[in-house]
């Protein structure tokens, strides 16, 4: 497990291509998988060389145990194992340039594209309840961000008030038989071999080829579904974006099931040993913080910040001329740096105003908002779903302090995105993942 190649970066860096000429996988496949892998390795601070795996294994032994000083004294040395190239991403950042006449869609063309979104979603559709998942093309992530569009058109009234709505409790229904069939509490991957060309799903062959190998396929997989990634952390991706979104649509339907499958994720993830891949933690830290907003269950946000200050924070850089980054090659790169940005914004909301942990959360968070938004203003835009989703959610949780939004650039960084994202979508292109498509739409046709 821990030897599979992380993919998660996918197909984020590259452009949109028009819809009219993608091959039908492709077209069907692309918008909703804007992440490609689940299940991945534990990145080293060094790509090779003894002290760089020493390094990495005190990291990992200090998760195991919960030490944050330990932690702390591992990543120390792994930064001077780095050198110049801590937080410098294992692959170059490209940056897309956007010009000063880029506008964002108006509510008029917003509402247009609502009605196209609903018929490329019936041509996208493989959330059926009794499909086989050894067939299945595409990870649960899939639906789940069908469900977080879908309640973003809802909110704006976007539709005609019922087909939002309705299509996001089928694929949520779609979720929550998948859990039950997997067993586990969690939200599984599908068990699936060599059914896609797309990277997650060739990860996933070459996982469970490994774990048949290894005698262990019985303990991994049931009814079809991957239900345990043996403390490699990865599974701890698809669970976080499930959950949140199953949260989300409670909050809009009041509907006790989505809130009850969400909270079994939850507890799955509450237990799951920290792991020294730092965005694999911060989708859990995501999805226990909500899980606390809706329910105020202590337990909940105990467990997200335990899993914050140990499992996440310390991998960041706080000085030196990538401050703000993480420090490692791979969390380095700008989709998983949004990805934590965004379970550290939802933490610190959640958090008491006078919680001892809130000012080295809010440090982290507002140096790593600042870094890569200015960034984004300066050279382009580099990454577009995670970027995105982020602002959208720090936008929304800080509306309230103007100062620190200024202060970060999210707003200004949030913009260049949408006017990017708006002028694509002009062009015939699907700019964006669900969510954030959802979500981009709806503050088009609102504002």
């Amino acid at each position: 497990m821990n030897r599979a190649a992380d993919l998660t970066e996918g197909h984020m860096n590259q452009d949109s291509v028009p819809l009219s000429s993608r091959p039908m996988t492709t077209t069907l496949l692309r918008p909703i998988i804007f992440f490609a892998a689940i299940l991945g390795c534990i990145h080293s601070f060094t790509s090779c060389g003894a002290a760089g795996k020493d390094h990495s294994a005190a990291l990992q032994a200090a998760l195991l145990k919960e030490d944050l000083a330990q932690v702390k004294a591992a990543v120390a040395e792994g930064r001077k194992e780095l050198g110049g190239q801590a937080g410098i991403p294992e692959v170059p950042d490209e940056y897309a340039s956007v010009p000063a006449s880029a506008r964002l869609l108006s509510a008029a063309e917003a509402r247009q594209a609502v009605k196209k979104s609903f018929a490329k979603l019936e041509e996208m559709r493989f959330w059926k309840i009794g499909i086989d998942p050894t067939k299945l093309a595409a990870p649960l992530r899939a639906p789940a961000n069908v469900v977080a569009c879908m309640v973003a058109m809802d909110r704006a009234k976007l539709d005609d008030g019922t087909t939002a709505l309705q299509q996001a409790k089928d694929a949520a229904d779609f979720l929550i038989w998948a859990q039950e069939q997997a067993g586990a509490g969690c939200y599984p991957f599908p068990a699936a071999k060599n059914t896609s060309q797309e990277r997650a799903m060739q990860v996933a062959t070459r996982f469970l080829e490994r774990a048949e190998a290894e005698g262990k396929l019985a303990e991994t997989v049931r009814n079809g579904w991957a239900y345990d990634d043996h403390g490699d952390g990865g599974m701890q991706f698809d669970n976080g974006e499930c959950g949140v979104a199953l949260l989300e649509l409670y909050e809009a339907t009041q509907d006790r099931r989505y809130l009850d499958s969400a909270l079994k994720a939850a507890d799955w993830a509450m237990a799951r040993p920290l792991c020294p891949n730092w965005n694999y933690n911060s989708f859990s830290v995501n999805l226990l913080t909500k899980a606390h907003q809706v329910t105020k269950q202590p337990k909940y946000l105990e467990a997200a910040l335990k899993k914050a200050v140990i499992g996440v924070i310390p991998g960041q850089l706080m000085d030196g001329p990538r401050a703000g980054r993480w420090m490692d090659p791979h969390n380095a790169r700008p989709a998983y740096h949004y990805v934590m940005m965004a379970a550290l914004a939802r933490l610190a909301i959640e958090l008491p105003k006078d919680h001892a942990a809130l000012p080295e959360v809010m440090q982290c968070l507002q140096l790593g908002l600042s870094t890569r938004n200015s960034e984004i203003l300066s050279q382009g835009v580099m990454n577009k779903d995670k970027a995105v989703e982020c602002l959208m959610l720090v936008k929304r949780l800080f509306a309230s302090n103007q100062a620190f939004l200024a202060e970060t650039k999210s707003l200004e960084a949030l913009d260049t995105i949408h006017r990017h994202a708006s002028e694509e979508a002009r062009r015939g292109k699907l700019p964006l993942g669900p969510r954030g498509w959802g979500e981009m739409l709806e503050r088009c046709a609102t504002q």
